[in-house]
């Protein structure tokens, strides 16, 4: 079967411009199939799906975008439309890749289309905004960026070298993809964070010589929601939800925050989570000259020259304990949170700057009388969260977890 790059483009206003990258495509030995998101003007070419098509899948009738003529809304309407367009298509099988290109409007609908697929479906993405802060247009998948140096704005000496680099570059992923058998090992997720990396290591080898694979995500905020993401997805089995930080960041206004629902995905899908408070001593800030003025003469550890850590209250831990233990309780699958009562954290045990045993009682006692103990089961062990017993009692329980539900079906 010959394969085919779906291009998503504004032809009104870079028609040239895509056409060029068509042409590069097609070149290659690929077919092409390309998605118009242009509203106001006219496009340069035929495009296989026509404006009108992504506006109505996106809710609305082109004709009264034109007529109202809001910038805001135009972007709103083709960025959903041309999703929903390019899922039917990958789910007809007839995509096998997706490139696009654009200033902060073109980046903003073609990243979001690409959002919609699936991890490993190859996605190129040319923007003017690429070297900034990238997070909203990546979020957590493997879209590739690339800088377009200059502004997409017609055919010259510097741009022809950088949209040919990108469609061959995308090319190159489609035609190059190889199949890769997934193990048939069953795959878990766990979290980890640096000051938690014992632990989880030590779990992960108990959970590898046993015959799973896991996939280690890094609690930075993207790393939790990637997790979720894959969780929803249905790639993962069972999760060792070691290190929530990042709901440290969430509701103190940290810069690693993961979005209000993290720890939801694995009770939605009813699968075993054992959980636990690694790193709940810490929020995270850039530099310390980053740190805001209400927290100024807290007590702040210079972790690099890039991070700032600052440890959590009595109170703001009474408050990671309640959303917690919330979110806990709303797990639809089995569910186990396991307590570190000597420390939660590599810098949280006597002689490191964060060693505060008020602060973590006043955790551990939220969570103990907020989860629902019908339904979460608490297992308090008398280490820090690092200790290898530690460590393995929480990969042992999840075994158990997925040995009992494999059983029951």
């Amino acid at each position: 079967m010959e394969k085919c790059i779906a291009i998503i483009g504004t032809l009104d206003t870079k028609g040239h411009e895509f056409r060029f990258i068509k042409d590069v495509i097609e070149g290659n030995g690929l077919k092409t199939l390309v998605i118009d998101t242009g509203v106001m003007g006219e496009p340069v070419f035929q495009a296989d799906i026509a404006r009108e098509t992504v506006a109505g899948a996106g809710g609305k009738d082109l004709e009264v975008l034109r007529r109202n003529n809001h910038r805001g809304e135009a972007i709103d309407v083709m960025m959903k439309g041309a999703r929903r367009v390019l899922e039917e298509l990958h789910q007809s099988g007839r995509i096998q890749g997706v490139i696009s290109m654009g200033g902060s409007a073109g980046t903003t609908i073609g990243s979001y289309a690409m959002q919609g697929m699936p991890v490993g479906f190859p996605k190129m993405m040319v923007s003017t905004v690429a070297s900034g802060d990238t997070s909203p247009y990546v979020d957590v998948k493997d879209i590739t960026m690339m800088y377009s140096v200059v502004d997409i704005s017609g055919i010259n000496s510097l741009s022809k070298v950088i949209l040919s680099n990108a469609a061959d570059g995308i090319s190159g992923m489609v035609l190059l993809a190889k199949e890769i058998p997934m193990e048939e090992k069953p795959l878990l997720a766990a979290t980890m964070f640096g000051v938690t990396t014992p632990a989880v290591t030590t779990a992960r080898e108990f959970l590898e010589a046993r015959g799973f694979e896991v996939l280690v995500f890094h609690a930075t905020g993207s790393g939790g929601r990637a997790m979720e993401s894959l969780i929803e997805a249905g790639y993962i089995k069972g999760v060792l939800d070691l290190t929530t930080t990042e709901w440290c960041d969430e509701l103190m206004g940290g810069v690693l925050g993961a979005g209000p629902h993290r720890l939801e995905a694995a009770g939605k899908m009813g699968i075993p989570q054992v959980v636990s408070t690694g790193a709940l001593d810490m929020v995270n800030f850039g530099p310390m000259a980053s740190v805001p003025d209400q927290y100024k003469d807290r007590n702040l550890y210079k972790h690099n020259a890039t991070i700032t850590l600052m440890r959590t209250t009595p109170e703001e831990n009474r408050r990671l304990g309640e959303v917690i233990a919330g979110k806990l309780n709303g797990a639809g699958g089995k569910t186990a949170l396991y307590l570190p009562l000597k420390g939660v954290s590599m810098i949280d045990v006597p002689g490191q700057p964060f060693h505060d045993p008020e602060a973590d009682q006043v955790l551990f006692d939220t969570l103990k009388a907020g989860v629902d103990q019908k339904k979460v089961e608490i297992v308090a062990l008398d280490t820090d969260i690092n200790d290898p017993d530690f460590a393995i009692a929480m990969a042992k329980r999840l075994v158990e977890m997925m040995e009992g539900q494999a059983n029951e079906n």
